[in-house]
C-alpha cells in the first residue's frame, strides 16, 4: 500500500498528526532559511560597520558611512541611540552616562529581539515534534490492532504491516525535530557571538560620548 493511499485511508486523528508535522516542518525550514540568510549578512556587516564608524571623523559622517555597510541595521541603531534626548523630559533626566546607558540598552535589546526572531519556533518544533510523531504511532498501532481484533488467525505479516506503517510516524517526528534542534543550537551560538560584539560596541559608545567632549 502506498503512503498516499495509507494517508487517504487514515482516520481524522492520523491525518491531523501528519498535517501538524508537515506544518511544523514547513515553518521550521522557513525560519532556518530566513535566519541563515540574515545571520550570514549580520556576521559579515557588524565588523565592517564598527570599523567604518571608528575610522570616521565624526558621528554624523559615521552614520553616512554606515548606510553602505550596515544592511540590516544592526549597528546604526546603537549609534543613533548615542544622541541624547532633549532635556525637559524623563528620557532626558539623570546624568549623561545614565541617559546613554538607558538609550543604548533599549537600542541593543531591539536589535537582539530582531535577531532572535524564530528561535521560539525552532525550540517548539524541536521539542514537541517527536511527541507528535509518537502520538501518531501509538494511535496507529492501537487502530491497527483493533482492526485485527476480529481475525481468528493472525500471521506476522498481518501485524507487521500496520505496525510498521504506524512506526513511520515516529520517524517523521524525528525528521522534523532534528533539523530544528540543530538549527536552534547553531543559530543560538551565532546570535550570542553577534550579541557580544554589539554589547562591546555599545559599551565603547557610552564611554566615548559620556564625557560630552565628542559630538
Amino acid at each position: 500500500m502506498s503512503s498516499l493511499q495509507t494517508l487517504v485511508d487514515a482516520d481524522a486523528l492520523s491525518r491531523g498528526v501528519v498535517m501538524l508535522l508537515l506544518l511544523m516542518s514547513i515553518s521550521s525550514w522557513v525560519v532556518i532559511l530566513r535566519k541563515s540568510w540574515l545571520l550570514r549578512r549580520v556576521l559579515h556587516d557588524v565588523p565592517r560597520s564598527t570599523a567604518a564608524f571608528w575610522q570616521a571623523p565624526s558621528r554624523a559622517l559615521a552614520l553616512e558611512r554606515l548606510a553602505g555597510f550596515d544592511r540590516d541595521r544592526s549597528v546604526r541603531p546603537l549609534v543613533e541611540a548615542s544622541v541624547l534626548a532633549a532635556s525637559g523630559t524623563l528620557a532626558g533626566a539623570g546624568g549623561r552616562e545614565q541617559q546613554l546607558t538607558r538609550q543604548l540598552r533599549d537600542a541593543l535589546h531591539a536589535v537582539l529581539l530582531r535577531l532572535q526572531w524564530g528561535q521560539v519556533v525552532l525550540a517548539t518544533v524541536g521539542s514537541i515534534a517527536p511527541f507528535v510523531g509518537l502520538l501518531g504511532t501509538v494511535w496507529g498501532i492501537f487502530h491497527a490492532l483493533t482492526a485485527l481484533g476480529g481475525v481468528r488467525t493472525l500471521t506476522l505479516d498481518q501485524v507487521a504491516g500496520p505496525v510498521g506503517e504506524a512506526l513511520v510516524m515516529t520517524a517523521a517526528g524525528l525528521a522534523v525535530a532534528i533539523p530544528a534542534v540543530l538549527a536552534y543550537n547553531v543559530m543560538g551560538r551565532l546570535i550570542g557571538r553577534i550579541e557580544a560584539d554589539l554589547e562591546g560596541f555599545a559599551r565603547d559608545l557610552r564611554e566615548l560620548f559620556a564625557s560630552g567632549q565628542v559630538s
